[in-house]
């Protein structure tokens, strides 16, 4: 059965309150298990506490927007968090919000709520801290998620469910959502054959069910999975941080150039010549579920609903893009190396 058909199966699945769908058999389950013991021995897994990168980024730009900040939040498990990394600066969070800053020329207030080892079920939890009754929604989330689902074999129609869900009430509230897509398991470096094989396509499904749930439900995804993967086998020293698990500040960096064009689209902030398909990179408007198999398989492709396009036999349609990567800013006009931003604005964050 192709990618494509398992996604919307498994999507499917989800809207119906579906959660049995397996993507392995039983034997196969087994022979996973036995791999992942052996794996263990290795894969280093970091318990520390991930810098809290909360706060205000772009502040220079203040005086010359004169417009309260942008707000952005990040949900999610120990990705999002930046677990791995030991400056604020070096966190996903930071390095979005300070390129985010740099763009739209206007401070942006970041929170973090994301979770270490969370699972998709936490999500309901981490969508109650940052739609606050009392306070104006985010302008944009951000959401990663999916790994841990993998890992502790959560059953895929479930994930999916649950994201969908809090994708809903994210969009319900007025906020833009942006989901990074479960990361490809494969590229674990300590994960040996065939344990690797199986993480990869575990996690490739996943990727391609979570992005037609996201779609439908109104908000984009950015597929991680195979941006990092082959980047990450090439220099697995580089990007990959010492628990040889979570990524490395370069690795953070790799994954926030490839997201920053779609978060900054999601705000009507990206050039309007870029939001037309361009044949040359191989974007265009797909079925949502040939769309959802075709990013799993490339990193750093973005799937939207397609506008003013009708529903056809095959279900939503939605765009790929395949947008050019630039550096991100520190939010004073200069590029920015891998955890380069915003660390005067949270440090009193991570001193307190």
């Amino acid at each position: 059965m192709s990618r494509a058909r398992v996604a919307r199966r498994i999507a499917t699945a989800a809207a119906f309150g579906g959660g049995g769908i397996s993507l392995l058999g039983g034997a196969a389950v087994g022979l996973v298990l036995t791999e992942v013991r052996l794996a263990k021995r290795v894969v280093g897994g970091s318990g520390d506490v991930p810098p809290r990168a909360d706060g205000r980024y772009g502040s220079a730009f203040a005086r010359l927007a004169g417009e309260p900040p942008l707000r952005l939040v990040f949900l999610g498990d120990s990705t999002a968090a930046g677990q791995g990394v030991h400056r604020a600066r070096e966190t996903p969070g930071a390095l979005l919000a300070s390129g985010l800053a740099a763009v739209a020329e206007r401070p942006v207030q970041l929170v973090n709520v994301a979770q270490p080892g969370a699972q998709s079920d936490d999500l309901p939890r981490q969508v109650e801290l940052v739609l606050d009754p009392v306070a104006p929604p985010p302008d944009v989330a951000v959401i990663m998620i999916g790994a841990n689902d993998v890992t502790h074999r959560m059953p895929p129609a479930t994930s999916v469910r649950l994201l969908s869900d809090a994708v809903r009430r994210l969009r319900a509230a007025g906020v833009e959502v942006v989901v990074g897509t479960c990361p490809d398991l494969g590229s674990v470096e300590p994960v040996y054959q065939p344990l690797r094989w199986l993480a990869r396509r575990m996690s490739r499904q996943l990727a391609a069910a979570q992005t037609i749930a996201v779609v439908e439900a109104g908000g984009r995804t950015v597929s991680l999975g195979d941006l990092l993967g082959p980047e990450f086998e090439a220099r697995p020293r580089e990007l990959f941080g010492p628990d040889n698990y979570h990524p490395s500040a370069e690795g953070y960096a790799t994954a926030a150039m490839a997201v920053l064009p779609t978060l900054c689209a999601a705000l009507g902030l990206w050039p309007l010549a870029d939001e037309r398909p361009d044949a040359r990179r191989g974007e265009g408007f797909l079925p949502v579920a040939q769309a959802a198999a075709e990013a799993a398989a490339e990193g750093g492709t973005e799937v939207t609903a397609a506008r003013d396009t009708a529903t056809g036999p095959r279900g939503r349609w939605a765009l790929i893009k395949r947008r050019r990567r630039r550096p991100l800013d520190d939010g004073e006009g200069a590029a920015v190396a891998p955890g380069g931003a915003g660390e005067e604005e949270s440090a009193a964050h991570r001193t307190a």
